[in-house]
């Protein structure tokens, strides 16, 4: 075996890993075909550790030799998947650009992580910032960017500081820069796809001032931001944008559905983060231009913000509930009601950058990933990005596109074994649909077939685990198997 470990791996590369690692360039022909490797049996059992993913003591070491290379860094290793990403919104007429961050929390009572920073002074770990592509259905299309925030210093100094000392603090020198980056990433993005309107979508942490009031030049891209300020307008005699908002007429009523969440500690009292259970809301829509007052700043003067807000808002919530209230600000058009609906069906499509950072860690398992320094854990995180996307893409592709060809996506070795397996018959002539081929590999993962329901993430990712050795048996001892007598 070479220096990289690629020379006698027979293992199958399954053919969207190595679409997704085309553009690999580490400087090391090695590597870059160790990539795809690396990637196929990852993705392909991504809740497994390492050396159980890699099927052998070689394939394992050469794993940790990739990670461990100077030249296998976070951004070369997502690279080619950005790239990917770019191919795939080149095809869709809106492109939705979500970002979001999530700790990566990795407490190691055992052994610390050497280069890890702090959380919150208390538990050690990483902030990643993640900007995935979205279809306006919902359907993941990749990773556009991401940022790993390592506070190895401790805990950000602004966040430590008075209120005064934070309005005195310039957004460069403040975490919250990356919610700016991140809609220039997205503007560049919208000036390598001409046709495609790209919508940068953000929660309410990225209700910062500096990010309304960006430039909206050419290459065009709008955004679309939760607020959870209710800000000064300018112009207007002590008025506010909720009181605006609330002036305007119900354009239609229509029922959302709200997810249940529990409450990080018991203290907790922020109405957006206390306990709820799920459940139907009937909200009423509205919508309003606004124009808004800047905020004072010491070092710069910030120019007044023209806008539309569109107020999602529940007027008569059960008993003990907090109301539904989301206050969206954006450069999106309100001039009718159909594009009122238009941008709340695009705020609601945010929640699958959510789902996506819950298969990073519960599919993937990225927090246990047992490695001694920081510098070897980004390279794996960067892979596990790009599986994770690859587990929710399928499940969604599955819900969306039911009718498409299951060959699409799978290899006739994966689908026919999987065939087998689950209704142990011979397999059929002509190939089945995607959302068969999905049920099926759910089932796998322990999906049980109800009336009206989808298979979730977690059924998916166990299924395609047990897929791809499926599939392997195929090609080593099905019919067309390699492997022979004597």
């Amino acid at each position: 075996m070479d220096e990289s470990g690629t020379t006698g791996v027979k293992e199958m590369i399954a053919s969207w890993a190595i679409e997704e690692t085309a553009t690999a360039d580490f400087g090391d022909q090695r590597l870059d075909a160790r990539m795809a490797v690396m990637l196929s049996a990852l993705g392909s059992r991504p809740n497994l550790s390492i050396p159980a993913a890699c099927g052998g003591r070689a394939e394992m070491a050469a794993a940790y030799r990739f990670f461990d290379n100077d030249r296998v860094t976070f951004d070369k290793v997502l690279g080619p998947h950005i790239n990917r990403t770019l191919q795939r919104l080149a095809g869709q007429r809106v492109a939705l650009l979500v970002q979001d961050t999530s700790e990566i929390e990795l407490m190691r009572p055992e052994q610390e992580v050497v280069g890890v920073g702090t959380l919150d002074g208390v538990r050690c770990g990483l902030q990643l910032h993640e900007m995935q592509a979205f279809t306006p259905e919902g359907t993941p299309l990749g990773t556009v960017w991401a940022q790993v925030i390592n506070r190895t210093g401790g805990v950000s100094p602004a966040a430590q500081r008075t209120r005064h000392a934070r309005l005195h603090t310039p957004i460069e020198q403040k975490e919250s820069l990356r919610w700016l980056t991140g809609l220039r990433r997205a503007r560049e993005v919208a000036g390598q796809l001409p046709g495609v309107t790209c919508v940068c979508v953000a929660d309410s942490e990225a209700d910062i001032y500096e990010l309304l009031a960006e430039p909206r030049g050419e290459p065009a891209v709008h955004w679309l931001v939760r607020g959870c300020h209710d800000r000064s307008l300018w112009g207007e005699q002590a008025a506010h944008l909720l009181k605006k908002v609330l002036g305007a007429p119900v354009l239609y009523r229509i029922q959302l559905l709200i997810r249940g969440r529990q409450a990080r500690t018991e203290v907790e009292a922020r109405a957006r983060r206390v306990d709820r259970t799920t459940r139907r809301a009937e909200v009423e829509v509205r919508a309003a231009e606004v124009t808004l007052r800047p905020p004072w700043r010491h070092d710069r003067q910030l120019p007044p913000v023209k806008a539309n807000v569109v107020l999602v808002r529940e007027p008569a919530p059960p008993a003990g509930e907090a109301p539904l209230e989301w206050i969206l600000v954006t450069t999106l058009p309100i001039d009718t009601a159909e594009q009122v609906r238009t941008i709340v069906e695009y705020y609601c499509a945010r929640w699958g950058i959510e789902l996506f950072f819950r298969v990073l860690k519960s599919g993937c398992r990225i927090e246990r990933r047992r490695f001694e320094h920081v510098d070897r854990l980004l390279p794996c995180l960067a892979l596990y990005l790009i599986a994770a996307w690859r587990t929710l893409f399928v499940c969604h592709l599955g819900r969306h596109c039911p009718e498409l060809d299951c060959e699409a996506i799978f290899e006739p070795s994966e689908w026919k074994a999987v065939w087998v397996a689950v209704h142990r018959r011979k397999p059929p002539k002509n190939k089945p649909r995607l959302s068969e081929m999905v049920h099926l590999i759910a089932r796998l993962g322990g999906y049980v077939e109800r009336p009206r329901s989808e298979p979730g993430a977690q059924t998916i990712w166990i299924g395609l685990q047990r897929m791809h050795d499926l599939a392997w048996a195929w090609e080593s001892f099905g019919p067309c198997g390699k492997v022979r007598d004597g």
